[in-house]
Order: C-alpha cells, then structure tokens, then sequence
C-alpha cells in the first residue's frame, strides 16, 4: 500500500503563494513607512537607449569624463611624488624618461585592462589618446616605450610600488574620504587567492608546479587583499605571492599554499594598520580554528 503524498495540494500551493505576496506587501509598506529605500536592482534594464539625439550622448560621456579627471587629479599626484621617492636602478646617463613618466604608463596599462604590453604600446600611442592624455598631464610629451617598462620593472624594488599605494589609502582613510561607506563602522578586507597564468616550462623556482595529464605546469598563485567600499567599489592594496621554495621563512621542499601565505599577509595588514577597524571577508578554506584565532588575536571582525 502506498504512502499518502506529503506535497501539498495546487489550491494549499495557491495559499501559500497569496500569504507570501500579502507579507511582502505588509513589509515594502513598513520600509516605506521607516523612510527604508528600495535597493537598486543589479541586472541591466531591459530598454533601449535613453539618448535621442548625438548631443545628447557626448554630453553624458563628457560628463563622465570629467568626473573621471577629477578622481586623478585628486589621487595621481600624491601617488606620483610617493611613487617619485624610490630609487631609480636606471643608468642617468641613458634616462630618457622620468621615473614617475614610466610608471604612470604601467599603471594606465592596469587602468584601461589591457591584456599584453604589446597591444598598450598599440592602443596608448594614438593620437589622440595622446591628446586627450595631455590635457590631463600637460607637461607630459611622449609615453615611453612598453619594453622601458619591463626593462624598469625588472630591476626596481616592487615592494616600494606597494608601499606607496598603502601609504596613499592610509591618508585617504585619515581624512576620512571612506567614512560614508563604511559597514557598520567597519573597513571590509576580502582576501582570496587567484592564479595569473600558468607554463609548461619553470621559468623561476619560486613557481609552484601541478601534475596535469603526462606534464608538469608551473604557475603563480597570489593572495591579495581587497578594500571593499559600501558603495561597491573595490581597490587591491596588498599581494602576497606564494613561493615554492620558503614556506613560514624557512627552506622547505614542500610547496606553499595560500592558508600559510594568509599568515604572512596578515601581518603585514596588522603592520600597514594596527588600530583600524577591520572586517575580513573570506571563503570556506578559512573556516578553521587557527584562522579565527588569529582574527580574534588581531582583534578582526571576520565574514567567512
């Protein structure tokens, strides 16, 4: 004899649906009520573009261009006279750019997202990119070549380059330009590991290798940490590469992983900022009692 059917019937499923629309009702009239707005939706609206005509439309790119001018001109150039401060390992007899010259052409390569230096060297030396970029920095003549920057970035200190970017969220953070988008009073740090690209050769022994097919791949694997904003926006400020051959400071055949690497980025984060409030973000990995202890030590809130 079968068992009678625990599924509820299509007039019991009809109920439920009509108590489920009634209390969304009750509950969208008391945020209403409260003053509470309604969050914005995240999908694109299914519509067609709102510009009638062509003025119209480089009105609104003009717009946002100039409010994109007025974020750099705030935060380039304290950035550029930090970043001015490091050595430069160049010859002076073969200079040709400016140090702060080079590294503003690299950080507009991780700007626009370009995918190669090759197709930078393409897309930043039209004219008028070059134009438009002039009126930004006027005093700026020529964009160096992209090998310059690889020639320079081989041969500098790169900690110093992350240095001068925590040294430039730190004065933001004392001048209180992130204060509105706080979460509860509270600076959130989403920390996660992503792999850059991967090889089938081992180009430097710091690479960790995996075993895929018949073959040995090499890769580089980071932890970075992220500050995220209320407001959505999300700016790295910190990277800790793995490295295969030290593991904790110490030689060691074993390779590294990014829970021991959490470790070490911690610290630093505990040494960039000692007395912030801070909230980590982090994924399922973490969930452990030596990751939350360390939280509690730092005296972290965390979200895993």
């Amino acid at each position: 004899m079968s068992k009678p059917s625990r599924r509820p019937s299509r007039e019991a499923r009809k109920l439920g649906w009509k108590e489920l629309k009634k209390a969304r009702r009750e509950l969208n009239r008391r945020q209403a009520e409260a003053g509470f707005k309604k969050p914005s939706k995240p999908t694109l609206p299914n519509t067609n573009s709102p510009f009638q005509t062509v003025e119209e439309e480089q009105l609104e790119r003009q717009q946002i261009v100039e409010g994109q001018l007025k974020s750099f001109r705030a935060l380039l150039p304290g950035l550029l006279l930090r970043l001015s401060k490091i050595k430069d390992p160049r010859n002076p007899k073969t200079v040709k750019h400016k140090l702060t010259v080079v590294l503003l052409y690299g950080l507009l390569i991780f700007v626009y997202h370009f995918s190669s230096r090759r197709e930078a060297g393409r897309q930043l030396t039209g004219p008028q990119f070059k134009e438009n970029l002039k009126l930004l920095f006027p005093e700026l003549e020529e964009l160096p070549h992209h090998d310059t920057l690889n020639r320079l970035l081989c041969s500098i200190k790169v900690d110093e380059i992350e240095t001068a970017l925590v040294e430039e969220i730190r004065r933001l953070i004392r001048n209180r330009k992130f204060a509105r988008y706080l979460v509860a009073k509270s600076y959130l740090v989403a920390i996660d590991g992503t792999r850059k690209f991967t090889r089938n050769l081992r180009w430097s022994e710091e690479c960790l290798k995996q075993h895929v097919g018949e073959q040995d791949q090499y890769y580089v694997y980071v932890l970075e940490a992220n500050l995220v904003l209320g407001n959505g926006i999300t700016i790295p400020f910190l990277s800790q590469f793995l490295d295969s051959t030290i593991i904790e400071g110490t030689k060691a055949s074993k390779q590294d992983c990014e829970l021991k690497a959490f470790y070490r980025l911690a610290k630093r984060l505990k040494t960039y900022f000692p007395r912030l409030a801070i909230t980590v973000l982090l994924d399922g990995l973490y969930a452990n009692g030596p990751m939350i202890a360390l939280c509690r030590r730092y005296k972290w809130d965390f979200m895993i």
